[in-house]
């Protein structure tokens, strides 16, 4: 299985001989509200009927609580040691630069 992900460079630190890239997931995340999943997951499991009667009392409900936002995807970060040879030769990136990262298990 492969799979190809672009990561962000984040931090570099250079000792002279290696050189250490931090890279982070490069994907969006938009906040969602704790009303808006709850609102979500209960719609789902109501059969249309009951939802009906439900949806109201619980938007009722909801609307009393205070909206806290959450992040809908946790990115994945990933550290990499190279030689400053290696890194110079795949262009030096720097950071805020985009990486494009081939995974798969062998």
């Amino acid at each position: 299985m492969s799979e190809t992900n672009e990561f962000k460079v984040s931090q570099i630190v250079d000792n002279g001989k290696i050189i250490q890239l931090t890279l982070i997931e490069n994907v969006s995340t938009e906040p969602i509200s704790q009303k808006q999943m709850i609102i979500e997951n209960v719609s789902k499991k109501l059969d249309s009927e009951t939802k009906e009667q439900v949806m109201p009392l619980l938007e009722a409900i909801l609307q009393a609580q205070p909206t806290v936002n959450i992040k809908t995807y946790q990115q994945t970060q990933i550290t990499i040691a190279m030689p400053k040879a290696r890194y110079d030769h795949m262009g030096r990136p720097q950071v805020g630069n985009t990486i494009a990262i081939d995974m798969k298990k062998i």
